[in-house]
């Protein structure tokens, strides 16, 4: 039967259920609005939630699919080969192992990044990060090489890539499950527990990866609770659990594994306080012309009483590998470490510009510096680390022009080598670093005692890029030196922008350098064009020019010449 017809002002029953449905949508948007407010407490501000809130359903699904085509050249920077048998700590690059006059390295490289979401209510969901084929080199797996069935002899004749299984036809699993972790939505906060991304502030120290180009990523196994107690201010108390020692868990077995000691155990506690406004908070600040300003505190306390030889390089038995070590009989070192690590953010943006800066510090002491049984275990080390980023941008032609300056240093000393790797073994006695290593531990211990116990170089986060090849590439991460990078960007079209920097890099003391004489490292240019559609794809290109300076000569060779070096770096992408 047809509904009966109304009068003019009055509201039929089609009328009447639309305005309920419209009731119930607006109410599942705030629900998922305050959600996203309070996620933001969260040290991974760049995870959650975008402008555009989705319907809720039982399963989504984001992630994204790379390839970056890659050609450098000289990074070398022209100098001789070393020596058979040179420790790494000398080695500034990886040469071609057939020739060293090869200076050219080139390919390819892709990544299949999935993070789903299995929203079992409106407020409690189940989160996931899964890579497949993680940085996989393109070619890198032909059936010729590990089939072994004898089809193909020569890998001329190729013709397929056989999926990668780590120790059988790779170094690594096709599929790797970074992260999983629980979250649950109660009336006075966030509640995640599991294995997630940890991020803070610019992402200096600590880092998430979860940007297109990122290679790393900081994942830790974490408790933590978000609150905000006043309108737009987060507190997060965490616990981490960096390093459980010596478990009953071992490769292949079933059940319950139990952590044996607590003795070994490295766990943190962490406050994170954060004022800060949400991105839609932030849009609508900045669109009335109203100043945005945040800022917060994220503090650790990381303590670790003995350490076992599982953690310092003897996890299974040498005379069987295939067998665990010994649980009953393991030995322990004495650490007694503690750490003090502060980082603070700031930042204040107005529609024509924004300042963001962060600075951290990492305090503290090792009572023990011994990584097996056999070392001296009365050596002491201290901890004194120091970093900062400071970042201006000024939007010159509203949507069209950003000119912008960018400073950072992180601390270090006279120590040899730089330290983004002290386990590489340095030219000196016992390990030692020596004037003109590279790399290696930035402490002098031996046998007879100390003569360096500090530890002062500060790293930057290897996912925290500056520029696309001497910290990039070469270096591995800012440390124990300062940068000035003065940059622009200019959009072209929706969607199309070209950009520039120039980098000047100067190590705090010439000690630190393989020149040992000079602190000057480099000045670098890089350009680069990005394409980017309404519907995730991605295209990109980027080309950097090092111009090495003095410092990265070799110890003794003032007057040697150093090659220029380039690097072309490509990006595909689609995101959903």
């Amino acid at each position: 039967q047809s509904p009966a017809p109304t009068s003019e002002g009055s509201v039929s029953r089609e009328e009447l259920e639309q305005r309920l449905e419209a009731t119930r949508q607006e109410l599942r948007e705030d629900i998922r609005a305050q959600t996203a407010t309070q996620a933001v407490a969260n040290n991974d501000w760049q995870e959650e939630w975008t402008e555009e809130k989705r319907k809720l359903e039982l399963f989504t699904l984001d992630g994204y699919l790379r390839v970056r085509p890659t050609l450098f050249y000289k990074f070398d920077l022209g100098k001789p080969a070393l020596p058979t048998g040179t420790p790494l700590g000398r080695q500034l690059w990886t040469r071609s192992p057939r020739s060293a006059a090869e200076q050219t390295q080139a390919g390819a490289n892709m990544r299949f990044r999935l993070d789903p979401s299995f929203n079992v209510s409106e407020d409690v969901r189940i989160k996931a990060q899964v890579d497949a084929l993680d940085n996989i080199l393109l070619g890198s797996n032909p059936d010729s090489a590990y089939s072994g069935d004898g089809r193909n002899n020569f890998t001329l004749f190729s013709e397929n890539q056989s999926p990668s299984n780590s120790a059988v036809s790779a170094f690594k699993d096709t599929v790797h499950v970074r992260r999983a972790y629980g979250e649950v939505t109660t009336p006075v906060g966030i509640l995640r527990f599991g294995r997630m991304g940890s991020h803070w502030g610019l992402g200096m120290l600590r880092n998430d990866g979860n940007c297109l180009d990122c290679d790393y990523g900081d994942t830790v196994d974490r408790i933590q609770f978000v609150t905000e107690p006043f309108a737009g201010w987060y507190v997060t108390p965490m616990l981490d659990f960096n390093s459980e020692g010596l478990s009953t868990e071992k490769a292949n077995a079933l059940g319950e594994p139990v952590d044996l000691t607590q003795s070994d155990d490295a766990h943190s506690l962490v406050l994170a306080i954060a004022r800060r406004d949400t991105d839609q908070q932030q849009k609508a600040k900045l669109d009335n012309n109203q100043g945005v300003l945040n800022y917060g505190l994220y503090f650790t306390y990381r303590t670790q009483r003995y350490a076992t030889t599982t953690e310092t390089g003897v996890p299974f038995d040498t005379a069987n590998p295939s067998n665990p070590i010994n649980v009953a009989s393991p030995a322990f070192v004495p650490r007694g470490g503690t750490l003090y690590i502060p980082d603070l953010w700031f930042k204040y943006a107005e529609k024509s510009f924004r300042i963001e800066a962060e600075f951290a510090a990492q305090l503290g002491n090792i009572d023990g510096r011994a990584l097996t049984a056999n070392d001296p275990t009365t050596q002491s080390l201290r901890v004194a680390q120091f970093g900062g980023v400071l970042q201006t941008e000024f939007h010159v032609i509203p949507e069209k022009l950003h000119l912008g300056i960018e400073v950072g240093f992180a601390s270090g000393d006279k120590a040899p080598g730089f330290g983004n790797y002290p386990g590489r073994q340095g030219t000196g006695s016992d390990g030692n670093t020596a004037p003109g290593d590279v790399e290696g531990r930035q402490y002098s211990c031996d046998t007879g005692g100390c003569s360096d116990n500090a530890i002062r170089n500060f790293r930057f986060n290897r996912d925290y890029r500056v520029d696309l090849i001497l910290w990039r590439s070469i270096l591995n991460g800012v440390t124990d030196a300062f940068y000035v990078r003065p940059g622009l960007k200019y959009s072209i079209a929706e969607g199309f922008d070209v950009f520039g920097s120039v980098i000047y890099s100067q190590a705090f003391y010439a000690e630190s350098t393989p020149s040992y004489a000079s602190k000057s490292l480099g000045l670098e240019a890089d350009i680069g064009a990005r394409y980017i559609t309404e519907d995730g794809f991605v295209a990109g290109i980027d080309y950097g020019i090092l111009f090495p300076l003095d410092g990265l000569k070799d110890m003794g060779l003032p007057g040697q010449e150093l090659s220029t070096a380039h690097a072309i770096r490509g990006m595909l992408a689609i995101r959903f």
